[in-house]
């Protein structure tokens, strides 16, 4: 795509024209022989003034790119036409076009990673294709407050789905290229043979693996729809096999990465990771959030919960993880945001709290709902844990001896 003239630059970018005529006095930015730029040149723009807003000077970005140290040509992929370039229309013109609250269409600039700036400003090419959900949403009378969680929720996710992106690029692409002694063009021609599939396949892997949590998040939707509508009836009690919530932690786990840095670190987290994900799925349960040196997980079954519980203890043995320990409690619960909150999952915490490495403590309640489960159940009594009111009587769970 060609642009025409250095002001339709600048308005792509958002800088003033004189910015941009600095950068051809520089020799950064080479008009064509009709004195038109690229969309690469737009991208360009916004890269180096986004450079000099980070400290860095015009002349000392000139004097790299000029000595070779440096390049930029790798704006002119594909990939980076996600350096968004400012549309026509401000927040607040697009909020009279679409009735969606300015505050609400300022939030997905947030969402996106940006800095908030004023109603008066122009909004990107990238965030107006958002709008329409938004304005759907609004349409739909959807409340301001849940749209706004909606916002965040993706936006953060998002961001640490990038973080890794961008991590892994450096580290499996960069570094190895930069390591063989290759300079700034030759990696720059490099990365961009493997642009178009990158780009392709990934934007297709995402949309995937979103499908596939979509489907198991609308499955959890019609499951719960089908109990209330059997207690509604008084086919059942929605609570006569209550779900149960389990924490798994690491004994040392912290302890461990601080003395031997983040690489082991990040080596055991994977390790963890594909350990829970694949125990927890296999009995019908799913990882909620991780805690730093462990897990937090919903079962739908108690019984199922606990040999997964099991199964997880004996995997980080045999993993090399270091020795875990797990807590049960089944209730009800109360879910949000995606997450779980409630007395249940206080009380499945300080139980995990309780439990000694390499054990996996239960709650009476989770013995009542396990009946016909293949485990094995050894009574320790009531015990007082800490932050309750109340003892509570706890079980150890173990795999049956014959």
């Amino acid at each position: 795509m060609r642009v025409e003239t250095s002001q339709a630059v600048a308005d792509r970018a958002g800088v003033e024209r004189a910015f941009v005529d600095r950068l051809v006095e520089l020799g950064i930015l080479t008009p064509d022989d009709d004195g038109g730029y690229s969309a690469g040149d737009a991208q360009r723009v916004g890269v180096i003034q986004a450079l000099e807003q980070a400290g860095l000077s015009l002349e000392a970005i000139t004097g790299a790119i000029q000595s070779g140290a440096f390049s930029l040509d790798f704006v002119d992929q594909t990939a980076y036409g996600r350096f968004a370039s400012l549309s026509g229309e401000t927040f607040e013109d697009v909020s009279v076009r679409t009735h969606v609250p300015v505050e609400l269409l300022m939030v997905i600039r947030e969402a996106m990673g940006f800095a908030q700036l004023a109603p008066t400003e122009r909004m990107r090419d990238e965030e107006l294709r958002v709008v329409p959900l938004v304005a759907l949403h609004v349409a739909k009378g959807f409340r301001p407050a849940t749209i706004e969680r909606w916002l965040r929720a993706y936006g953060d996710n998002l961001r640490r789905v990038a973080d890794t992106e961008a991590d892994w690029f450096r580290k499996e692409i960069l570094d190895p290229l930069f390591a063989a002694g290759k300079g700034p063009a030759e990696v720059g021609a490099a990365t961009g043979r493997l642009d178009a599939d990158l780009t392709r396949y990934g934007d297709d892997a995402i949309l995937a693996l979103f499908h596939g949590q979509q489907a198991n998040a609308w499955m959890k939707n019609i499951f719960e729809g089908f109990e209330a509508a059997l207690a509604a009836t008084g086919t059942r009690s929605r609570l006569d096999r209550p779900p149960a919530i389990c924490f798994l932690d690491l004994t040392g786990y912290t302890r461990l990465t601080d003395e031997r840095g983040d690489d082991v670190a990040a080596e055991l987290a994977a390790h963890l990771a594909r350990l829970v994900q694949r125990t927890s799925v296999k009995y019908g349960g799913k990882p909620v959030k991780w805690l730093g040196d462990g897990v937090m997980f919903w079962f739908r079954e108690p019984g199922a919960g606990v040999l997964a519980a099991i199964e997880m203890v004996e995997g980080a043995a045999t993993a090399g993880l270091p020795p875990a320990h797990v807590g049960l409690h089944a209730g009800p619960v109360l879910f949000q945001q995606g997450d779980y909150f409630g007395r249940t999952v206080n009380v499945a915490a300080r139980i995990a709290d309780y439990a000694r490495q390499g054990e996996v403590l239960v709650s009476q309640e989770v013995v009542d709902a396990s009946d016909g489960t293949l485990v094995a159940f050894a009574e320790i009594g009531p015990v007082e844990l800490k932050g309750l009111s109340e003892s509570v009587r706890l079980h150890v769970a173990r795999r049956p001896t014959s």
